[in-house]
């Protein structure tokens, strides 16, 4: 069913059909429950002191503004991640800027963090019937100083903080002028000191404990790892998600859209995402929580995730691709996979 559905929505520009789905599930979610969903699969998992359905969840991106909640919930995922929100609403970049490599089961976008704004944000997730766990992903507008870019997280999770069940602060989008900047051992502690330390004030204001986590992207060498590794850690941040679409493109050499600018994600982005995840996972320990995303398109996939070092998975660009079945497939097999943690 999914298969004829894709087949239409495929006939449209990439965002608009991507728009078009939001737009259906935000009004009718209970699409969601057939003919596409059979239930979740029960394989709860407790971690971050949050205990979660199973180990599959929604990547942040797919729902920005946390307008399709009831649906997520209804295709079988163990969590959902929305997001990238930022203090006020933006654009994003100028289109068009979404674009398929169906023979890559790929997908190459500079969204630029498009959204409705935190308080729109806020107001989805307070109208939904949605109860499972929630992540929301924060960054800071285009026009904020990366100087000033600590000040656009605060405000973020100062808003968030009792909505989420965790918060992902994002400093690995391609699609932030100068973002990744943040990655750089000085600035990243720099940053993670403050957002650790209001946390901490939140927790003890709201009498709520929110974990956070940080994106990292693909494309960092050795001694960038050895330093993100080594300040999440001494900041005590709770977990790291590897990781964000990569700009390389030599696994779609000479594709006509591979000269796009943007970020590269699907089938591509694995080998790398997964070396990235393995890699951190040596740095990190095996107590350190690590939540693996990147070109996972089959249930394969998300068990190499798991044997490369991720305690959860995330998909986004194979969902497109493959639509709920790969929910439930995933789950399941990591649901039959010998307990590591």
């Amino acid at each position: 069913m999914y298969a004829a559905a894709r087949s239409l929505l495929f006939k449209l520009d990439a965002e608009r059909a991507h728009e078009l789905t939001l737009e259906t599930f935000r009004h009718f979610p209970k699409l969601a429950t057939w003919p596409f969903a059979h239930g979740a699969v029960n394989d709860p998992v407790e971690l971050l002191g949050l205990r979660f359905a199973n180990r599959v969840g929604l990547a942040a991106g797919l729902d920005k503004n946390g307008e399709c909640l009831d649906a997520w919930g209804r295709l079988g995922f163990g969590f959902v991640e929305v997001g990238t929100v930022t203090p006020r609403a933006q654009p994003g970049n100028p289109k068009p800027r979404m674009f398929r490599l169906p023979e890559h089961t790929a997908i190459i976008n500079r969204l630029g963090f498009n959204n409705r704004g935190v308080d729109y944000l806020l107001e989805r997730v307070a109208g939904s019937d949605y109860r499972g766990v929630l992540g929301i992903n924060i960054g800071k507008n285009f026009d904020t100083p990366i100087e000033r870019a600590a000040e656009d997280y605060l405000v973020c999770l100062r808003k968030v903080w009792r909505a989420a069940s965790y918060v992902t602060v994002n400093i690995s989008s391609p699609n932030t002028k100068n973002l990744r900047e943040l990655q750089s051992e000085a600035r990243l502690r720099a940053l993670l000191a403050q957002l650790k330390g209001e946390g901490d004030r939140l927790a003890q204001m709201h009498g709520k404990r929110t974990p956070l986590l940080v994106k990292i992207a693909p494309d960092v060498d050795d001694e960038q790892l050895d330093a993100i590794a080594r300040v999440a850690r001494e900041t005590g941040i709770d977990g790291l998600i590897a990781t964000n679409t990569t700009i390389t493109r030599d696994a779609v050499a000479g594709h006509a859209l591979a000269g796009e600018t943007g970020g590269l994600s699907g089938a591509p982005l694995k080998p790398l995402a997964d070396r990235t995840l393995a890699a951190l996972r040596k740095r990190v320990g095996a107590d350190f929580v690590l939540i693996g995303v990147g070109g996972i398109t089959c249930a394969q996939d998300a068990c190499d995730k798991r044997t490369a070092g991720a305690d959860l998975v995330q998909i986004y660009s194979g969902f497109i691709y493959r639509g709920p079945a790969l929910v439930r497939d995933c789950a399941d097999a990591l649901r039959r996979l010998p307990p590591s943690r």
